[in-house]
């Protein structure tokens, strides 16, 4: 992932600045045939809000995660690099980081229960991020949280993912693991002494087609490293793969990916999914913008990955968005067909920071009385309209209407035209016992709010239930 500015909750506009890579479209997206992977698809659809977490020993820098050792990538990935001009300096000091992530604090358990107790479905963890540190037991590499150089390898949660995954699953989530095709601590990829000299980039330092040899080492290290992760580590329900650039035609980058999919499905995962990002084809099962949401509504299975804060890693002096604007984010994100998943960047010590859990447990408060309109829900025109967001349950001929108030002091109306032309039976006011009078008039649904909802603070929404009648 990379990091980039999401507004605060006076703006309203989605910013995207350097680093963030376009997400697949929809007329590009491959159908899957397998009856399972595609119920799971829809399985997928109607989890509607994942949990996502940026961690590993750069969190102890409060920086972006990863990208500051890519020399190419330096002029947006090192503002905040300010002790050092020295960049192979910094690229050693970085990679060292591993000897002093020692988060003691780090209780599993209470991550899953603020997760279940807020509205999330499912889990999505950087097992490895393109810095290469693994945060599972691998036996490919002593970069690893157990590995005798991390100090926590001794401690009773060392294999991180292992409980994590575990303690998640307790709670009734699904797991989704994240995990980068590069890898810039493998001499495999980042190989030393090769035409590139020092000055690193996304990509290897080599020519896979020179050297043949080497890239099959890096593929057989990368196969081993998922397959670890399918095999060990219980029921995952998306693999979810990060470092688009790694890929068949570019560069010569093949890790022959569909080969180690395809076993992990058919000897241990056979409901896996799969995550290409950017890439496209038979294994980018699952679209993934990145700190933006599309324009339009998409038909396809994708999902927005977003921060809390301004960045996946935690940063010290980052700023969280509150519950009323996340609830927004996830509103337009559901109308449009998608899911939201919602990243917070632990701290090194093993803690959540607790301005990210405030704009997380505000969201699971709304999603406790609206989330009715959120889970299990598919698009239904018109979709998103800034005030107005709408989702629809067609089995139970139901459509929800979601007036979104920006802020507290928004003005509220006693009475509302709700932009839905379609016939209704009845209008309900979700949160109460209400049912509402209403008119069908040429510009929509005509309804009267009782008075105890249009007063004091304006609500994050008030959300409409139409019974329809087909």
């Amino acid at each position: 992932m990379t990091e980039t500015n999401i507004p605060l909750p006076e703006q309203e506009e989605q910013i995207v600045e350097a680093g963030v890579h376009n997400f697949s479209k929809e007329d590009e997206w491959v159908k899957l045939e397998d009856p399972l992977l595609l119920e799971r698809l829809e399985w997928f659809k109607d989890q509607k809000l994942g949990l996502m977490m940026h961690w590993g020993p750069y969190s102890q820098l409060g920086l972006v995660e990863s990208w500051a050792l890519s020399d190419e990538d330096g002029d947006w990935s090192r503002d905040d690099v300010d002790w050092t001009d020295d960049m192979e300096d910094f690229k050693r000091e970085y990679f060292d980081l591993n000897k002093t992530f020692n988060p003691i604090r780090f209780q599993p358990e209470q991550w899953a229960q603020m997760a279940a107790d807020n509205g999330f479905k499912y889990f999505l963890f950087t097992t490895k991020h393109h810095d290469g540190f693994c945060m599972w037991d691998t036996k490919t590499t002593d970069y690893r949280i157990t590995g005798k150089d991390t100090p926590f390898h001794k401690h009773k949660y060392a294999d991180i993912c292992r409980v994590l995954f575990d303690a998640f699953r307790a709670k009734g989530l699904g797991i989704s693991a994240y995990f980068s095709k590069a890898d810039w601590h493998t001499p495999y990829y980042w190989a030393p002494g090769m035409e590139r000299g020092r000055h690193m980039w996304r990509g290897p330092s080599y020519d896979p087609h020179k050297y043949p040899w080497m890239w099959e080492k890096f593929v057989e290290f990368t196969h081993e490293q998922i397959m670890e992760l399918l095999t060990n580590y219980g029921r995952i329900e998306c693999l979810w793969l990060d470092a688009g650039w790694v890929r068949e035609g570019r560069h010569g980058q093949d890790i022959r990916l569909g080969e180690v999919v395809e076993r992990a499905r058919k000897t241990t995962q056979p409901w896996l999914l799969s995550a290409d990002r950017t890439v496209g084809g038979p294994y980018e099962n699952i679209v993934t913008p990145e700190q933006t949401i599309p324009e339009h509504p998409m038909n396809i299975p994708w999902e927005s990955c977003i921060t809390v804060g301004h960045s996946f890693a935690f940063g010290f002096d980052d700023q969280y968005k509150s519950g009323r604007q996340l609830a927004h984010i996830l509103l337009e994100v559901v109308s449009k067909g998608g899911n939201l998943a919602l990243n917070v960047g632990p701290q090194p010590d093993g803690r959540l920071p607790k301005g990210a859990i405030r704009g997380i447990q505000g969201l699971g408060e709304w999603l406790n009385t609206h989330g009715e309109g959120i889970y299990g829900t598919r698009i239904c025109a018109p979709y998103f309209t800034k005030e107005w967001a709408f989702t629809q349950k067609a089995d139970i001929n139901t459509v929800y209407a979601f007036r979104i108030y920006r802020n507290e002091n928004e003005n509220l109306e006693q009475q509302l035209i709700i932009p839905y032309l379609e016939k209704v039976e009845r209008v309900e006011l979700v949160g109460s016992d209400d049912v509402l009078s209403y008119q069908q008039t040429t510009d929509g649904l005509l309804v009267e709010l009782p008075r105890s909802a249009t007063e004091g603070e304006a609500p994050i929404t008030h959300t409409f239930r139409l019974v329809t009648t087909s």
